[in-house]
């Protein structure tokens, strides 16, 4: 990773979940590391009432602008590849309504991947324009979006 990670203290329990439990600190591609921490994550929460999961994601796009905010602040640099709580809950939304089977899972990250990754319009406009934690989130929230709408369409 080109920016150093040095800021960022793992036992900081905001920088933890900003780093998505570690994930963003491996080398190479950390937001498809962070979107794969998001994995069992979406295993723990799909059980749940979509009323609860719905909840739950929300609360967790709405700290995740506190926390990735805080954690780009505290690094130095605003959306460090490091932070990758945004992958996490764009994950979780593209799995929203989904059954849960090893195909749905895995196009939906490839989904999401690609979304965040390419950033059409109009996340690309967000991308560039917000700043800060919601900046951080809103363009992952929008492909998480893009991409639950792609599962439903497919699935």
């Amino acid at each position: 990773m080109s920016k150093s990670t040095e800021n960022f203290k793992i036992t900081n329990p905001i920088h933890f979940l900003a780093l998505g439990f570690g994930s963003g600190l491996l080398p190479k591609a950390p937001g498809t590391y962070g979107t794969l921490a998001a994995i069992p994550l979406y295993l723990l929460l799909a059980p749940l009432s979509i009323n609860n999961y719905l909840l739950i994601v929300i609360i967790m796009s709405f700290a995740g602008i506190y926390i990735c905010g805080k954690a780009a602040k505290d690094s130095g640099v605003h959306d460090h590849g490091a932070i990758v709580w945004d992958e996490i809950v764009g994950f979780l939304i593209t799995m929203f309504m989904m059954p849960t089977t090893w195909q749905t899972i895995a196009v939906g990250f490839i989904l999401f991947r690609i979304f965040d990754i390419f950033k059409p319009w109009p996340i690309s406009f967000v991308d560039k324009n917000l700043h800060g934690g919601l900046g951080i989130m809103v363009d992952d929230i929008l492909a998480g979006l893009a991409a639950l709408a792609c599962m439903h369409l497919i699935f």
